[in-house]
């Protein structure tokens, strides 16, 4: 290979758009949520959710992305709304997600996809039907319709087509719904649920354990007989479950006491997460990060040995900035800005594992070329500042020599891979 075409390479995979689907983190947890007004969220927001872990994620599913700055099929930080710009306020979505980041461990980062519209019934969400449940209600309920624009017209299929997005970059682990108060008086709701939960895990190729967590509705108020059928969603499958609403009766003045005040939702949002966590159980443990033979003094050293990092010793033990060069193939790269680590990358079971250690939070990417200057693997990942060993798919790596570029949000390094 030309020695001008590997420097263009290795500069250039920063800034190009990857054609190939980055590696799945299988520390990244993935939920669904979906639903009508309670799912979108009521609740005002205050200064308390406005703070949110960098581990919580949201990848946007609305075509407008007006609220903070979010856009369509980007994960961003789950600030407050999370369903779109239109009216959506906090809702359980809010609290589920921060509950599962601050309980379970803390490699563990949680992303959610939701699609909710207010005044729906589960109509909508039928890939088969959902056309001519829009169409029925165009007249009548001309307000839905802009709802269901910001989806494209279909919600189910965008729930879908996020989903897709989502798996390439972590793992789903359950759905979340809250839906029913439209269809309160439908004695078929039930078995139209489970038609769209088993067409979401045919759609996306999931396992046969995924759960279903239902939330019930106000026990108050115009909707409270919805309650009725979400009691028998478990008879449908052994894979859903109810979240009770027991307690929440301070039902927003909206006329007909159908939507949570805001402290509600915190508390539904944590009782989703609860349940969840009851259900999923070891399920949610980290894929094991240390499972070589180093030890923690060798592990050490392979860090400070393969990087070509240089980093000034401090007190603080922070990792600091630094102008300097690299060498990609004997041609000297100059003016590299690093603020990272990255140590011995070797084969870890089934995986091979690239040790990272970051300054700082935020987006890395790993990409893996043949000594062709062949793609062979692109992997992004939200990762907050200290030590990872970032784990990629062993049968996507072969045994072999590679040119592995690791690029941060301001950082790049480029180095030579051996893998046995």
């Amino acid at each position: 290979m030309k020695v001008s075409r590997l420097v263009g390479l290795f500069f250039g995979v920063g800034l190009a758009a990857s054609m190939t689907h980055a590696a799945p983190d299988p520390n990244f947890h993935i939920y669904l949520a979906f639903g009508q007004s309670n799912m979108e969220g009521q609740g005002n927001i205050e200064n308390q959710d406005r703070t949110v872990d960098e581990r919580f994620q949201i990848l946007w599913s609305a075509d407008n992305g007006s609220c903070s700055g979010k856009t369509k099929g980007k994960w961003a930080k789950a600030t407050p709304p999370l369903a779109h710009c239109n009216n959506a306020k906090l809702g359980p979505t809010d609290y589920f997600g921060r509950t599962m980041v601050e309980k379970t461990d803390p490699q563990i980062k949680v992303g959610v996809v939701i699609v909710a519209v207010a005044g729906c019934s589960i109509q909508l969400f039928d890939k088969d039907k959902y056309q001519n449940y829009v169409n029925s209600i165009r007249m009548s309920q001309s307000w839905m319709t802009g709802y269901i624009n910001q989806y494209g017209g279909n919600p189910y299929g965008r729930l879908i087509e996020m989903a897709k997005k989502a798996q390439a970059d972590g793992v789903i682990k359950g759905i979340i719904f809250h839906q029913g108060e439209t269809d309160a008086g439908d004695g078929q709701w039930p078995s139209k649920v489970k038609k769209v939960y088993d067409n979401i895990i045919k759609d996306l190729g999931l396992g046969n354990d995924v759960p279903f967590l239902a939330g019930e509705v106000l026990r108050v108020g115009s909707s409270k007989g919805a309650n009725n059928n979400i009691a028998k969603l478990p008879q449908q499958s052994k894979n859903f479950y109810v979240v009770s609403s027991e307690g929440f009766n301070q039902a927003l003045g909206d006329g007909q006491n159908v939507h949570f005040i805001s402290q509600e939702y915190r508390e539904f949002g944590k009782r989703y997460a609860e349940k969840m966590i009851e259900v999923l159980g070891n399920k949610l443990d980290p894929v094991a990060e240390s499972s070589s033979s180093e030890t923690p003094s060798s592990s050490s050293e392979a860090k400070s040995s393969s990087s070509s990092v240089p980093v000034e010793s401090s007190s603080s033990s922070e990792v600091h900035h630094h102008s300097s060069s690299s060498t990609v193939g004997g041609v000297a790269i100059p003016n590299a800005i690093y603020a990272f680590y990255v140590g011995k990358v070797s084969y870890a079971g089934d995986f091979v594992q690239v040790p990272l250690t970051l300054s700082r939070s935020g987006f890395v990417n790993i990409r893996l070329y043949s000594v062709l200057g062949a793609e062979v693997v692109s992997v992004n990942r939200i990762l907050s500042a200290g030590e990872h060993d970032v784990l990629i798919s062993k049968k996507k790596v072969p045994s072999g020599v590679y040119m592995m570029s690791v690029i941060t949000e301001s950082s790049q390094i480029v180095q030579r891979v051996n893998l046995q």
